[in-house]
Parts: C-alpha cells; structure tokens; sequence
C-alpha cells in the first residue's frame, strides 16, 4: 500500500520511491514493485526525451485503492500515538490534504495554492469544499507554501509557526488554508 500511495500523483524513479519510503532496503522495494507489477497495479514506464529514464506508475487499477489508502491515513490520525510532526514523504503531506480537508471550512473558497516541497511541486485547487491536486510547475497561485514535507506539515497539522517554511503570496488567505485541515478526534 506505501508503494502504491507514493505513485499516486505520478509516476516516480525507483530512486525516489527508495528516498521517501524511509527504511526499506533496495532489495525489498524492487520485490515489491514486481509483485505489483506482476498483479497489474504498477508498470513500468520510460519517461520521454530529454530524460528518457525507467520510472514506475500506477495502473488505473492500482490508482482505485488510493481513496483506501487515504481512508487509512485518516483512521491511523486518530491513534493518540500519532505525531503530525514526523517525517512525511511529499505525497503523504498531499495526500493528507485531500483527505482532511473540511468542506464546511472551506465553503465559499475558490483559490489555487501551491506548494514547493523540496525537489517536487504540485498545485492544489480548493473549491467547492474539496482540493484538487496537480504535481506540476507552479503558477498562478494565490499562495506558495515553500518547505519540506515534514515542516509543511508540522505547520498545517501540527501547528508549528508560519516561519517555519516559506510563505508567498496572500498571507490573509494563506492563515486561512492552513485551518482547512482539521486533524480528527483522537481515540480514548
């Protein structure tokens, strides 16, 4: 499931999968490519020029658990045990954000944030009370959050200070994204 969840915005280079699914050797994470591979959830690809490297994307059929994984991801939040500021790959923070996002909080808002997290950028979307989500370039944005995954969510989930990370833009509207989130109760 971490596997499938880190190609759930794109495709990713073995590499980068191996550097954000912290403490899996290279042995087990290319077992578990091709067993998913093998089950249709992931296949390989070749990116085109100028970079014309081997990358792993999911399948459509793999991308259908990813509403799963985030479902669990929300679950695992209410463990009292859960610490918001621990380290989190890019795709865990995105994911987090889609995921958490409160509707009623975000009613009336239409407005594109993006966020710089470390080497990968994406695009989120907030409108009609859900967020959109784009790994691209970004442009046009009210709003650029500028940081590591981990720091970006320390500041979204974990109530860490603003100058933790890089804010850009609409600072009115960047206090009030940052609020969108509102982790779930805690169990017991």
């Amino acid at each position: 499931m971490l596997v499938l969840r880190e190609l759930a915005y794109g495709p990713r280079r073995f590499s980068e999968l191996k550097a954000d699914l912290q403490g899996i050797s290279a042995n087990v994470l290319a077992q578990r490519l091709s067993d998913l591979e093998t089950r249709g959830l992931v296949r390989k690809a070749k990116l085109p020029p100028p970079a014309s490297v081997q990358v792993y994307e999911a399948t459509d059929w793999g991308l259908e658990a990813v509403p799963v994984i985030a479902s669990l991801g929300r679950w695992a939040a209410r463990s009292p045990g859960h610490d918001p500021t621990l380290p989190m790959s890019h795709v865990s923070v995105i994911m987090s954000l889609q995921t958490l996002i409160s509707p009623e909080r975000a009613k009336g808002l239409d407005a594109r944030i993006g966020f710089q997290l470390g080497h990968v950028s994406y695009v989120t979307r907030v409108r009609d009370g859900r967020l959109d989500v784009e790994r691209a370039e970004i442009r046009d944005c009210a709003v650029q959050f500028t940081g590591s995954p981990t720091e970006i969510a320390a500041v979204i989930h974990g109530g860490a200070p603003f100058e933790t990370i890089k804010v850009d833009g609409d600072m009115d509207l960047a206090q009030r994204f940052v609020t969108l989130f509102p982790l779930p109760p805690k169990i017991g």
